[in-house]
């Protein structure tokens, strides 16, 4: 088994339960960490063989584009989209994050963390 991380993926979404957030949008990091096994591609040097961290960066990126009101929503997408894609991944964490959400204080951002193991 082994690891893949894409790590701080800056975009600009419109996500949020107030209305000014949907029209003015915020800025978002997302962090991702998917477990599969990885020793195949290790001895084979083919992408084939392994997941494929651009795919795992586009499916964020398409996701973050399609507004939600909860966070939560838009991580759930992207694990199931991973898991609907890539057989390969069984187990994968996603951290959502609004820098600087509008909550009434100096807060750097507000983070939601998801997990979850692919259904056999």
């Amino acid at each position: 088994m082994g690891i893949i991380k894409v790590e701080n993926i800056r975009v600009f979404a419109y996500h949020g339960c107030l209305k000014e957030e949907t029209k003015i949008g915020s800025d978002y990091r997302v962090d991702l960490k998917v477990k599969a096994n990885l020793q195949e591609s290790a001895k084979t040097d083919k992408l084939s063989d392994t997941v494929d961290y651009v795919f795992l960066n586009r499916v964020i990126k398409e996701e973050m584009d399609i507004p939600s009101y909860l966070l939560e929503t838009v991580a759930k997408r992207i694990l199931n989209r991973i898991f609907e894609k890539d057989t390969m991944v069984s187990k994968a964490t996603v951290w959502v994050s609004k820098l600087n959400p509008p909550i009434g204080g100096d807060v750097a951002r507000v983070t939601i963390k998801m997990t979850e193991k692919h259904k056999k």
